[in-house]
């Protein structure tokens, strides 16, 4: 039963000072929603304005048991802008990254202002596709026009989880194939350019991104032998590594794994005894008063170029030993520790998680071990866009036929 009443309130007496019970001057209303759960909403100071209000809530609810009244049908009313606030909070509280919230509720933002969208109502599947092809006609990567699609879809989707829309209007909307537009190719290091990447850092005096030429070395082998990316590295403590356990495993936490999952992965015994040394050695600088990362700072956000300057140092030193004018000569036209190859293949920090797991392959490690240890959703990634062969990769499997005698089984 609906009814009205007076909140209690504790005021003070002006007279004595003493806190003294009385009631509110606005009237309250008692009534059961649709989901006959209680709900109180202030009303009005006047009485018969206050039961108006509540009978107009009474009618509202009456009417939506019934079907005449959708529960998206006041969202609707709600600005969208509302909408992507409370859609930004979700996010926040199934603790997504804050870098990950605040890239997601942009693109939102960018698409529904290109859109001239101000209302649930307004969104159209038409609209945002010819948005996205004008972004694509102005230079913009189909990888970029993805991350907009997945992200204003993702927001639709959960408007109507939260019953706020009626349909998805833009499920039918689909990405587009990236292997058409690839802007970036990425160049796998072999394990020499590697090692003479990591050798260029170590004797290095240069300290780039808050880190000297040992940590960057350090960093760099982590990255090659791990598969951890950047920003996951850069959350790495001393408490991270297990050095000692059976298997020797490093552990990135959730908050910081691209997939919001605790990872622990194990670690190459020739990395574990370099490992040893460095932590023994940074663990004397922590004692006088060292940050508790391990590579602290925003260092990841450029790792890319800090790479790429080691590289060109270790490619120098490459050329500097080279013995005679037409063995430099040669030496200048190769590829070998170039940051861009002839082909436009270009080296930069993510080029070593391409390398872990192309040296996986390479090693004849089963295909869904790989795929664990990347830490991806789907074997297709691993194997389609993470491994890189060459043509002596290929060639030298073919010839695996004739060693095998398999060739000769076939015949």
């Amino acid at each position: 039963m609906a009814s009205i009443y007076k909140k209690p309130v504790f005021v003070r007496d002006p007279a004595t000072g003493e806190r003294v019970k009385g009631k509110s001057r606005k009237w309250w209303g008692r009534f059961r929603d649709v989901d006959d759960r209680e709900k109180r909403v202030p009303l009005a100071v006047d009485r018969a304005a206050a039961l108006a209000m509540l009978n107009e809530y009474v009618r509202r609810v009456e009417r939506e048991r019934v079907g005449l009244i959708e529960p998206h049908d006041e969202q609707g009313k709600r600005p969208l802008a509302k909408h992507v606030a409370d859609y930004r909070r979700y996010l926040e509280s199934k603790r997504n990254a804050a870098t990950h919230v605040k890239l997601t509720e942009s693109y939102i933002r960018k698409v529904l202002d290109g859109c001239k969208f101000k209302l649930i109502r307004d969104l159209s599947p038409s609209r945002v596709g010819r948005w996205l092809a004008d972004l694509r006609a102005k230079g913009r990567s189909v990888r970029t026009s993805n991350a907009y699609l997945i992200a204003i879809k993702g927001f639709t989707r959960w408007l109507v989880r939260e019953r706020r829309a009626k349909e998805d209007v833009l499920s039918h909307l689909s990405r587009l194939n990236t292997e058409t537009d690839v802007r970036r190719k990425r160049r796998v290091l072999t394990m020499d350019e590697l090692e003479r990447l990591m050798a260029a850092a170590e004797a290095s005096n240069a300290k780039l991104g808050r880190m000297r030429g040992a940590d960057r070395a350090i960093v760099y082998r982590v990255a090659a032998f791990t598969g951890l990316r950047a920003q996951e590295i850069a959350s790495l403590t001393p408490r991270s590594f297990a050095l000692e356990a059976n298997p020797p495993t490093v552990t990135v936490d959730a908050c910081y794994s691209k997939h919001r999952r605790k990872d622990v992965l194990p670690l190459a015994e020739d990395l574990c005894g370099r490992l040893r040394a460095y932590l023994a050695k940074r663990e004397c600088e922590r004692r006088r008063g060292g940050e508790e990362r391990l590579w602290p700072g925003k260092w990841y956000r450029k790792a890319g170029a800090i790479l790429q300057r080691d590289l060109a140092v270790a490619r120098e030193a490459w050329l500097s030993d080279a013995n005679g004018t037409t063995e430099r000569a040669r030496h200048e036209r190769s590829d070998y520790l170039r940051a861009v190859d002839a082909a436009g293949q270009v080296v930069d920090y993510h080029s070593l998680r391409h390398g872990f797991i192309t040296y996986l392959v390479m090693a004849n490690v089963p295909p869904k071990v790989a795929q664990a240890l990347a830490r991806h959703s789907t074997i297709t990634l691993t194997m389609d866009r993470y491994t890189h062969l060459e043509m002596g990769d290929l060639v030298e499997a073919v010839g695996r036929l004739q060693v095998s005698g398999v060739a000769r089984s076939l015949e």
